[in-house]
């Protein structure tokens, strides 16, 4: 984008189509979720691939998303992810996936990630290692799928991915901080829950903790929806670590963070 940041369309059909042609051939980043939307991941896959004289790949991956029960943005970039992952793990072909890692589209940034969520090889301190670069990409959309590519390792190793996550929130980076607390909610967004963390949100104090007053309102978002997640099955851990917050701090980032975090008990 020549260092112009973007103002993208408000809708689909407001999407210039010569914008959408460069979007669809990975040639700029999507500039807000619409847009994010809008790419056709197969087109951009073919292209991808074209581009890299790697159409070899192409019918594999194509047969990944054809196996979906339901395909949408997230279940399609998975798949292509995923198929990817295959093929640069068949041929040993780390050139294409430092392409990938490195790539101006996010989409395609994306499907890096699954490289690493879905390498068995990697133990869990080395999946985290890897994916704190794309918990720091600039784009929303990397951002999101870095956490849920990682999410299910991370459910599968919950003690070791929590104190490593801790360390995390020291980063001056609140992206960083931020991936700590997403990639442990209780119950998450698009993705499976984490029964251990509905049952007994105290194991993920070591993330919370030293976020309870944190500068960056993405982060303090992050945290109260947290809470709030674990709220729904442990209503009375919730209330009482808003009240020792309340005391204990009493900034208006914690007043914030713990607003966002009784939201459910309010209503109630």
């Amino acid at each position: 984008m020549n260092g112009v940041k973007r103002k993208g369309a408000r809708s689909a059909k407001d999407i210039p189509i010569d914008i959408l042609a460069q979007l669809n051939r990975g040639e700029i980043e999507t500039a807000n979720l619409v847009e994010w939307l809008a790419v056709d991941q197969k087109i951009l896959l073919e292209n991808l691939l074209k581009q890299h004289k790697r159409t070899s790949y192409l019918k594999s991956v194509l047969s990944k998303i054809g196996q979906l029960k339901k395909q949408t943005v997230n279940t399609v970039n998975e798949a292509i992810g995923t198929g990817l992952f295959e093929q640069v793990a068949q041929e040993d072909d780390k050139e294409f996936l430092a392409i990938m890692s490195n790539h101006t589209a996010d989409l395609v940034r994306c499907w890096a990630t699954y490289a690493i969520g879905k390498n068995e090889n990697l133990n869990i301190t080395e999946t985290l290692n890897e994916i704190r670069f794309f918990s720091a990409d600039k784009h929303f959309g990397v951002r999101e799928i870095s956490w849920i590519a990682v999410r299910n390792k991370i459910n599968g190793d919950l003690e070791n991915s929590v104190a490593i996550l801790a360390e995390w929130t020291t980063s001056e980076d609140e992206n960083i901080r931020r991936f700590a607390t997403e990639a442990t909610r209780p119950r998450g967004v698009w993705c499976t829950h984490i029964e251990l963390l509905k049952q007994n949100p105290l194991l993920g104090l070591p993330v919370l903790e030293p976020l309870k007053s944190d500068p960056a309102k993405y982060v303090q978002d992050s945290v109260g929806n947290w809470l709030n997640d674990a709220s729904k099955t442990c209503p009375d851990f919730v209330k009482e670590l808003c009240e020792l917050w309340e005391k204990e701090s009493g900034t208006k980032e914690t007043n914030y963070i713990i607003k966002k975090a009784l939201r459910t008990i309010n209503k109630q």
